[in-house]
């Protein structure tokens, strides 16, 4: 009986010191993590280092993204992302351009007309056949990180 107990009360030490750190690796990533460890955003997160915004979207927020993809940036015109990445002004605007403050979840985002960047314009939503910002399909929604939401969109928004 002493021999079960000891190895009861041993079996729950372990589990003691073991769930706090399973309970901390089930915590959602802040935005910038979670995009980085989907592995469909290198190019949004080499564009976001380049324009020093990663400290910005790894801040407290809530910070809405429209995100997109590799294959988004891909579709842009030969030249375009190189010639972005070289111009921190033009790329910053681009970048913020994706961002709306708060946390704007799917749901809410079908009531909305337009909802205002933090790069100061609004892009235009509309959920006539699907959702659409500017001329980008949202592809995935509610990509819920600790600081916000991530949504993802097929193309490259750009301001007006």
């Amino acid at each position: 009986m002493k021999k079960l107990f000891t190895v009861s009360f041993a079996v729950l030490a372990v589990l003691a010191l073991t769930i706090p750190a399973i309970r901390a690796s089930e915590q959602p990533k802040d935005i910038v993590d979670t995009a980085v460890a989907a592995g469909s955003f290198t190019t949004l997160a080499k564009a976001l280092q380049a324009a020093g915004l990663i400290d910005t979207l790894k801040g407290a927020g809530p910070f809405t993204v429209f995100a997109p993809t590799d294959e988004a940036f891909a579709k842009l015109p030969a030249g375009t992302l190189e010639a972005l990445l070289q111009d921190k002004a033009k790329l910053t605007a681009v970048l913020t351009y994706h961002v709306v403050p708060g946390k704007v979840m799917a749901a809410d985002v079908l009531k909305l007309k337009s909802a205002k960047t933090v790069q100061g314009q609004s892009v235009t939503i509309d959920t006539s056949h699907g959702v659409m910002v500017d001329k980008a399909h949202v592809v995935k929604t509610d990509i819920v990180a600790s600081n916000g939401v991530i949504h993802v969109i097929d193309s490259v928004i750009l301001p007006r």
